[in-house]
């Protein structure tokens, strides 16, 4: 079996893939729909409507549930590293998405003083989810896993 034969047979990465691959399109479809314009950034981006990270890792548990079972160690690590991502989505990625759109605010007032060579572009502010994305992401991760093993 050749090297592209054994990553393309392998169920549990096939389902994170595709779990990031359609959450990032998803993503991009819902931003266009909201804004009226097309952003070739939300495609690879973090933040937004549903969350890439939580759609990837929950793709990644549910498939090594699957082939593993929940009492293996593959599925315990899986696990832990989803808790860990969607916490620091929710937490830590939000909060500073926050600070970037208030820093972002204080800028365009030139309260800060700055010049074009300190700081010649915004914040990202797209950098965090709500609990509702974070969610989304999961329960989608979660489907296609479940979708993947049925038809792979």
């Amino acid at each position: 079996m050749t090297f592209w034969e054994e990553i393309l047979s392998n169920q549990v990465l096939i389902s994170a893939v595709t779990g990031w691959t359609v959450a990032q399109v998803l993503k991009t479809i819902i931003d266009f729909a909201l804004n009226k314009s097309f952003s070739a950034e939300r495609m690879v981006g973090s933040g937004g409507m549903p969350s890439s990270h939580s759609a990837t890792v929950c793709a990644l548990t549910t498939s090594t549930a699957y082939q593993y079972g929940v009492s293996s160690f593959e599925f315990a690590i899986c696990f832990v590293l989803s808790a860990v991502v969607m916490y620091d989505a929710i937490g830590v990625r939000q909060e500073t998405g926050k600070q970037a759109k208030l820093l972002n605010i204080l800028l365009e007032q030139d309260f800060l003083k700055l010049s074009n060579v300190e700081f010649q572009q915004k914040l990202k502010e797209f950098v965090g989810h709500t609990p509702l994305q974070v969610f989304a992401g999961a329960v989608l991760g979660i489907l296609i896993a479940l979708f993947m093993n049925s038809v792979y």
